[in-house]
């Protein structure tokens, strides 16, 4: 079972990312240790895509170094 739009949400505030907002669905969330902010499109309940999990996962470590 794919995980939820806001699953990802919440990791990404958890490892410090801050919502910057965005248009529509998208929102853009950055963090001091990461030079490009990540952008996530989809309503709350959404499931999420494959390629979403794997870009927060990537985001969330790219800010541990």
């Amino acid at each position: 079972m794919p995980r939820k739009i806001k699953d990802l949400i919440r990791d990404l505030t958890r490892a410090g990312f801050i919502d910057k907002g965005g248009k529509g669905s998208h929102r853009n969330f950055v963090h001091y240790n990461c030079k490009k902010p990540i952008t996530l499109s989809g309503k709350l309940g959404s499931d999420a895509k494959k390629y979403q999990e794997r870009d927060v996962k990537r985001k969330i470590e790219e800010s541990k170094s």
